[in-house]
């Protein structure tokens, strides 16, 4: 299997105390650029009031973005006999008919193929994606849709058709 996002690879599910799918939702280099800068016009912006409150203001704002990023990058993950998508959590038997989407696929399931009680756990620097459909009839989510750079991977970790990669 490819190597991890985050450091981490995935194992075979005869592992039960490490995930067998684990991916972080890092942004994406212009996400980070966009932190930097963001900490740059403010330091900028107070560079006339003074050199040093400027430059305190611009290492601040920079630390500040980038704690904010990594505390609200979401981890989608297959451990357990659970998937976890951000904050959502759903045992895999209440899942069925994983399905590994593309990009244009995602555009389709987000646009006119959308049904309003989806639950989606997305970031727009993620292309691909991954549709599994809830057999709770309790739950009233028809589906979920995840944000994955590995959409074949994660297919495979819910007992999907892993394998047949585009």
């Amino acid at each position: 299997m490819p190597a991890e996002t985050d450091g981490t690879a995935a194992t075979p599910a005869t592992s039960p105390a490490r995930p067998v799918f684990r991916e972080r939702l890092w942004p994406g280099p212009l996400g980070w650029v966009g932190v930097l800068l963001f900490g740059t016009v403010l330091g900028v912006a107070l560079l006339p009031v003074d050199d040093l409150l400027a430059l305190v203001v611009a290492v601040l704002a920079v630390l500040g973005g980038l704690t904010v990023a990594v505390l609200t990058t979401p981890v989608v993950q297959v451990e357990r006999g659970t998937l976890r998508a951000g904050t959502a959590r759903i045992p895999v038997r209440l899942v069925a008919q994983p399905r590994a989407l593309t990009r244009e696929e995602v555009r389709v399931e987000l646009g006119p193929a959308l049904d309003a009680r989806a639950y989606a756990c997305l970031r727009a620097w993620v292309g691909t994606a991954v549709r599994v459909e809830v057999r709770d009839p309790q739950d009233p989510t028809p589906y979920w849709i995840v944000s994955t750079r590995r959409p074949h991977d994660l297919v495979a970790a819910l007992g999907g058709p892993g394998d047949a990669a585009p």
